[in-house]
């Protein structure tokens, strides 16, 4: 698309772009719920009208038993709009995001905002056991990628402007604002710096200003006041809870994310096509919800499930058992829709689990952990913040966010004990989040922290690992064949009037001795590498890579000076594989971005 010039580096016209991104994420929010308001009323109702409070359950329509097939019908429409139109659209958004950043220099294509508006909507509406936030997040970032690529912009400013998105999205749905910053940084933002912070607070902000003009001042759920003492009063039964409800919802968190990908495998073996997949998976999934209103009176696992969670939130449903069954109801309901191909986010999923979770574990563990005194909304709420950090490793968001949403200060403790015990039982049990684990899947991997690698604070010469020989290229390789064994363990350097000319790695040597007679560089032709920049032993790998990345070199010589390339001087060679295993960061990710060039 045409770029329109513009000297974005003036730091009033990057922010004002950051303000109208926030601005769009707002009022995309907006039109995504009025979008979900107008397919949920037509498929369950059978009424045209905007008006919809998911924290309200929905009523039997007119529709009766044949409520099952609105789910059907929904998929059918999902499908054909992901397949013609933006396949990106399919699956829970947030991971398109991230691996836009990563893999694909911040571009999402601008259709993916519309579709992903309209198949979300059509999965939520219709019965979709799946959430809204995710569809938001990427809606917004679409915006931002797509104002990214229309004004000519250096690489950080797009990426900030994704985040803004992203950010401006969770900031508008939940009127947590800080919550929204904080997801950004923690989840889409490559650079965590004041002129990447700046943007995204002030976006975040204007989201949160346009949110609470359309939907009020007041959190997306209401939450009584909470039973929970100063924290110096805490029993020790009480913090023992804590501590237990943090491991089962760490392995709450890893059956979530495994779920899901595993219901992705088993429809993806299904004899058919996307079509019949997504609706049978969603066939099921009608069965599921009409079976609750049948047998309960509320459908319970359909939509969003906002209307759920407040019902624990204040105590209308109290029953252990039936909270645990709608816990892993809702479980099941997610994967089949998202392992069948529906178009729409976890975020919501995980707040319906972690409140029915932490209803039942209140009531079950007062039984267990005599003077714990724990109140069900209390527990309700810290097992949503539980599962969100536990699931998405987005762990300070979680907390403040709740936090927000309760302004409790009571609940900071319990949140900070119990969301820390849940990450870190789900990182035990699998290294993925629920976003990475697709990404990884695909063979793309992202860092696990934005904070400067210390592997690549090493200096060039701390981590060389093997000798190196040099040797004149117009040499004959029998010469030097007799020292193969020696040479099998260390890299070569071809030099022609005492300078360096190509490199050939190691793990090439050891074909020495089943290679022809003649000149050492027409017969390692296939081996060499020529495309290599020299380095001082004392520079640091991080200023390294960026050299490499920039020059487009497969290897780095190290010698004792920068300027000094004379084989006497060399001291070794360093390649990507090598920066690799010293950074613990894959290859391809090195080789993709690096922070010293976000510039």
């Amino acid at each position: 698309m045409p770029k329109l010039r513009s000297n974005t580096d003036l730091p009033l016209q990057f922010a004002l772009l950051a303000v109208a991104v926030g601005i769009a994420a707002g009022f995309g929010a907006l039109v995504f719920r009025a979008l979900i308001a107008f397919f949920h009323n037509l498929f369950f109702l059978k009424m045209v009208s905007l008006h919809y409070d998911a924290n309200v359950h929905t009523v039997l329509g007119p529709w009766g038993a044949w409520v099952i097939l609105a789910p059907v019908v929904g998929a059918v429409l999902v499908a054909f709009l992901v397949k013609n139109f933006a396949p990106e659209a399919k699956g829970h958004g947030v991971p398109e995001v991230i691996g836009a950043i990563y893999y694909t220099n911040g571009v999402i294509r601008p259709v993916v905002a519309l579709i992903k508006s309209l198949a979300s909507a059509i999965s939520i509406g219709s019965g979709a056991a799946i959430g809204r936030e995710g569809p938001i997040i990427q809606i917004g970032s679409a915006f931002g990628s797509t104002l990214g690529q229309m004004i000519n912009m250096p690489q950080w400013q797009r990426f900030t402007l994704i985040a803004c998105g992203a950010g401006g999205g969770i900031a508008a749905t939940f009127n947590t604002p800080i919550g929204g910053l904080l997801f950004a940084i923690e989840l889409i933002m490559p650079e965590v710096s004041a002129r990447t912070l700046i943007p995204v607070a002030l976006a975040t902000g204007a989201a949160t200003f346009v949110g609470r003009s359309a939907f009020g001042d007041h959190p997306a759920f209401q939450i009584p006041a909470l039973v929970l003492g100063p924290t110096h009063l805490a029993t020790t039964a009480t913090i023992v809870a804590y501590l237990l409800f943090g491991l089962l919802l760490g392995l709450m968190s890893w059956l979530y994310i495994r779920a899901i990908y595993q219901f992705e495998d088993w429809f993806s073996r299904i004899p058919g096509n996307y079509y019949s997949r997504h609706v049978l998976g969603m066939l099921i999934v009608g069965i599921m919800m009409y079976s609750f209103m049948h047998f309960s009176g509320q459908y319970y696992v359909e939509g969003v499930g906002y209307s759920t969670v407040q019902d624990v939130l204040t105590h209308t449903l109290g029953n252990p058992w039936f909270l645990l069954l709608l816990c892993f109801a809702k479980l099941l309901a997610t994967s089949l829709t998202l392992g069948s191909g529906a178009s729409g986010g976890v975020f919501s999923p995980c707040l319906f689990i972690g409140a029915t979770l932490g209803g039942a574990a209140a009531v079950l563990f007062n039984q267990l952990l005599p003077g714990a005194h724990l109140d069900m909304a209390s527990m309700a709420v810290i097992g949503m913040a539980g599962m969100v950090g536990g699931t998405t490793g987005a762990v300070v968001t979680a907390i403040v966010m709740i936090f927000e949403m309760t302004r409790d200060y009571n609940i900071i403790i319990p949140l900070m004990i119990t969301v820390s015990v849940a990450f870190g039982m789900r990182r035990l049990l699998i290294n993925d989040s629920i976003y990475t684990r697709k990404l990884s899947l695909r063979g793309q991997h992202v860092p696990d922290s934005l904070q400067t690698n210390l592997y690549l604070l090493h200096t060039a010469s701390q981590a060389l690992s093997r000798p190196v020989h040099c040797v004149d290229a117009q040499a004959d390789i029998s010469e030097i064949r007799s020292h193969a064994g020696q040479l099998s363990r260390s890299d070569l350097v071809l030099t022609s009037d005492g300078k360096p000319t190509a490199i050939v790695l190691s793990e090439w040597l050891p074909a020495l001795r089943k290679l022809p007679d003649g000149p050492v560089r027409e017969v390692l032709e296939p081996y060499l590498d020529d495309a290599f920049i020299v380095v001082g032993k004392q520079e640091m790998l991080f200023d390294v890579v960026g050299r490499m990345r920039r020059s487009a070199s497969g290897a780095a010589l190290v010698s004792n000076d920068r300027n000094d390339s004379r084989p006497e001087s060399l001291l070794g060679v360093l390649s990507w594989e090598d920066m690799s295993r010293n950074s613990k960061l894959p290859v391809s990710l090195l080789q993709k971005q690096h922070p010293s060039e976000t510039n």
